[in-house]
C-alpha cells in the first residue's frame, strides 16, 4: 500500500506543480502583454455601414438580437431551477449574472452600433465583460470551490469596472483587450487541470475555441466582407460566433449529470 501512497502523492504534488505554472503563466504574459504593447485607441470603423430599412448598420446591430433570446431564455431557467442541473447556490449566482450580462449584450450592442461613438461604447463592453467575469467564475465554482468561485466573481467585477474607467481615461483599450483575451486560456486551462463535478465538461473547451474564432473575426472585419461578397461583415459574424457560447452552455446545463459533490460543498449546503 506505500507505493500506491506514493504513487498519489506523487500525482497530486504534480497537478499542483501544474496549477501553479498555470497561473504564473498567465499572469506574466497579461503584465508583458500590458508593458510591450503601444497604446491601443477605441475604433468605430466597421466594414459594413449599410443603412437598410432607415437601420444605420443594419447588420451589426440585427446581429444582436440573438444574444438577447437567448440571455432572457438563460436567465428564466437559470432562475426557475427546475431545468438546469445545478448543485449550489454559488453556481445559480453565477450563471444568472451570466445570462443578465448576455442580455445586457443584446440590448448594450444594439444601442452601441446604432450610433458608435466612445459614449456608447460602455454599454457595448461592461455587459460583455460582466458576462466573461461570471462564467469564469461559474467555472472556478463547479472545479474549485463555492466561496473561492463567488470571491473570484466580485474580484473580476471589480477588475471590469477598473479596465473600462481606464479605457474611458486614457483612450486605451488594452486593458479591456487583455480581460477579455485572458479568458479563453484561462478557462481551458482551469477546465484542463481540475476535475470536474459533471459530465459534457468538452463544451468549457469549445467554448474557449469559438472564443478566439470570434476575436480573428473581429480582426478580419474587412476581408472576410470582402470575400463573402459584402453579405456579411466579420464583425456581424463575431456576433453570431459568440452567441454560440450561451447557447451551447444552455444545452450543456440541461443535459449534464452531477458525477460526485465535494466534501466541502455539501456541508455548505447542510
Amino acid at each position: 500500500m506505500s507505493w500506491i501512497t506514493c504513487v498519489i502523492n506523487q500525482q497530486q504534488k504534480l497537478r499542483r506543480w501544474k496549477r501553479n505554472h498555470v497561473f504564473v503563466a498567465s499572469f506574466f504574459l497579461c503584465i508583458c502583454f500590458f508593458l510591450f504593447t503601444p497604446t491601443i485607441p477605441r475604433s468605430h470603423r466597421f466594414a459594413d455601414l449599410r443603412n437598410l430599412l432607415g437601420v444605420p448598420n443594419t447588420m451589426n446591430v440585427m446581429t444582436n438580437f440573438p444574444f438577447l433570446v437567448v440571455g432572457v431564455v438563460g436567465l428564466v431557467l437559470a432562475l426557475e431551477g427546475g431545468v438546469f442541473n445545478i448543485s449550489c447556490k454559488g453556481e445559480v449566482w453565477a450563471w444568472v449574472l451570466f445570462y443578465a450580462g448576455i442580455t445586457g449584450v443584446g440590448f448594450g450592442s444594439t444601442y452601441y452600433h446604432l450610433k458608435p461613438d466612445n459614449d456608447r461604447v460602455l454599454w457595448d463592453t461592461l455587459p460583455m465583460m460582466v458576462a466573461y467575469s461570471s462564467l469564469f467564475s461559474s467555472l472556478v465554482v463547479e472545479r474549485i470551490g463555492q466561496v473561492i468561485g463567488l470571491c473570484c466573481m466580485f474580484a473580476l467585477l471589480l477588475a471590469a469596472f477598473i479596465c473600462i474607467g481606464y479605457e474611458r481615461m486614457h483612450d486605451d483599450i488594452r486593458l479591456c483587450l487583455m480581460f477579455q483575451l485572458i479568458f479563453p486560456v484561462a478557462i481551458a486551462a482551469i477546465a484542463f487541470v481540475y476535475r470536474s463535478n459533471y459530465t459534457h465538461s468538452r463544451y468549457w473547451f469549445l467554448s474557449a475555441g469559438i472564443n478566439v474564432l470570434a476575436k480573428f473575426e473581429a480582426v478580419a472585419d474587412r476581408i472576410l466582407y470582402s470575400l463573402n461578397n459584402y453579405i456579411i461583415s466579420g464583425h456581424s459574424l463575431e456576433h453570431l460566433c459568440l452567441v454560440l457560447i450561451p447557447v451551447i452552455f444552455t444545452v450543456m446545463l440541461i443535459y449534464r449529470e452531477l458525477k460526485f459533490q465535494r466534501l466541502g460543498d455539501l456541508k455548505n449546503q447542510l
